[in-house]
């Protein structure tokens, strides 16, 4: 009976392990399959940080306008092409928009979301300005300034890509509208101020957060930054997120500085901005130095580990200061256009031609009070007039040399207005002997008053 009892057990094992089997070997495959994912997704990510190359600014309105990218355009066609392309780029680069991503590899990343906000928020400045700049196309430009409001964060539909289409789609259509030199173009240095304030702003922020991170770092002080004036520290793990979006706003401005050069350097050049305008566009340039550190690091001084957020802090600083100037030039350009357009400025001896216009106006006002009826008053009054004309705005020889006669004639005037209303001259020469002595006599009658 045990040899019965040994084969029951070993039956009973057998339906045992056919009723849970072990499946030990399911997890390495699975294990398999997330390491390749990893593997993939880490490759995307480093693929999709990488920030675009800047474009030519010169080729961009070529290539946009189509078969008429070779013949001229109105002034703001190649600002209008360069603020479409940097549009396109957010969505049309390897990984397209990554802010609103909720899956990874995107959801993972960091560096590239912070630069898209920085080219973001420039596009949105300058599409802002371009109603002003342009005030004959405000509809269609509204349409662009709508389609890049918003935080950038929707990812529903209608996500933050469909909008940015259609912001690129209106540009084009305004790029066609200033196809040929007969279109109306932008007004010349129309909306420049306004456009550079609003940058100015967005430096003088991120420097605030990229010195905040230094705390009390003795550079601070090179770079004219109060320390009461900067906001919270900067947490460590938020300091590649302020650099990259410092970087994303250096690469936008960038190709704006170069295209809006391109459409009012008359304007930038009669201002006399173009040596600070091509300063301001080699410190942002810097800006776009290759980061041979693969993480953003906080050092001090020349220790092991550099201090990126300084450096980039540096540069954003000068370029601060090179908008302010050139914004203070464009304001003192503009005053002098204004007011010798208002204010006419009169020579210094025009104020002796009003007195003697209002003397000698005066006279023929009084003489119809004592005249009953004078049958020529139109001819007495038409001559002083020609007289007042004939005389010189200055004091010279000659009228000094008319005052004997002046007061000769003045003493002799009531006379001749007695005979002159009792009988009609016969010739043409009474008049202009009249009109020769009038003058004189207002004159006289002006000084005794």
């Amino acid at each position: 009976m045990a040899w019965m009892g040994k084969g029951g057990a070993r039956r009973r094992e057998r339906v045992e392990a056919l009723e849970r089997p072990e499946y030990g070997w399911v997890w390495k495959p699975l294990l398999t399959l997330l390491v390749i994912y990893l593997v993939v997704t880490l490759a995307l990510g480093i693929w999709w940080s990488r920030t675009p190359a800047p474009y030519s600014v010169e080729q961009v309105p070529m290539e946009r306008r189509g078969d008429a990218g070779g013949e001229p355009a109105a002034r703001g066609a190649v600002t209008v092409a360069t603020l479409a392309s940097i549009v396109e780029t957010l969505y049309d680069k390897p990984g397209g928009y990554l802010r609103n991503d909720r899956l990874p590899p995107g959801l993972w990343l960091d560096n590239m979301p912070s630069w898209e906000r920085g080219v973001l928020d420039q596009a949105k400045d300058l599409a802002r300005a371009l109603p002003s700049m342009n005030p004959g196309e405000v509809e269609l430009l509204e349409e662009v300034v709508r389609g890049l409001s918003g935080d950038g964060l929707d990812w529903h539909r209608p996500a933050t890509e469909t909008h940015l289409v259609a912001a690129v789609a209106a540009l084009d259509r305004q790029l066609m509208a200033l196809d040929g030199m007969q279109a109306e173009g932008f007004v010349p240095g129309a909306g420049l101020r306004r456009w550079l304030a609003g940058v100015g702003v967005r430096l003088d922020d991120l420097l605030l957060h990229l010195a905040s991170s230094a705390g009390g770092h003795k550079l601070l002080r090179e770079l004219a930054i109060d320390r009461e004036a900067l906001p919270e520290s900067t947490p460590w793990y938020r300091v590649d997120n302020v650099f990259f979006e410092a970087r994303g706003t250096g690469w936008a401005l960038v190709q704006m500085l170069e295209g809006v050069q391109r459409d009012q350097h008359d304007v930038l050049e009669a201002a006399g901005v173009v040596e600070p305008w091509e300063r301001l566009r080699a410190e942002l340039a810097m800006t776009q130095r290759r980061l041979w550190s693969p993480v953003v690091m906080s050092g001090s001084g020349f220790g092991p580990f550099a201090n990126h957020a300084l450096v980039m802090a540096l540069h954003v600083s000068r370029a601060r200061d090179l908008v302010e100037e050139i914004t203070t030039r464009l304001a003192e350009s503009a005053e002098p256009e204004v007011s010798g357009g208002d204010v006419r400025q009169a020579p210094a001896s025009e104020p002796e031609v009003v007195d003697v216009e209002r003397g000698a106006g005066s006279e023929p006002e009084a003489s119809e009070r004592q005249e009953p009826a004078s049958q020529e008053p139109t001819q007495q009054e038409s001559v002083p007039q020609e007289s007042t004309q004939q005389e010189p705005a200055s004091e010279s020889e000659e009228s000094t040399q008319q005052e004997p006669a002046s007061e000769e004639s003045a003493e002799q005037g009531p006379a001749s207005e007695e005979e002159s209303t009792q009988q009609e001259p016969a010739s043409e020469e009474s008049p202009k002997q009249e009109g020769q002595m009038q003058p004189g006599a207002g004159e006289a009658e002006t000084r005794q008053q």
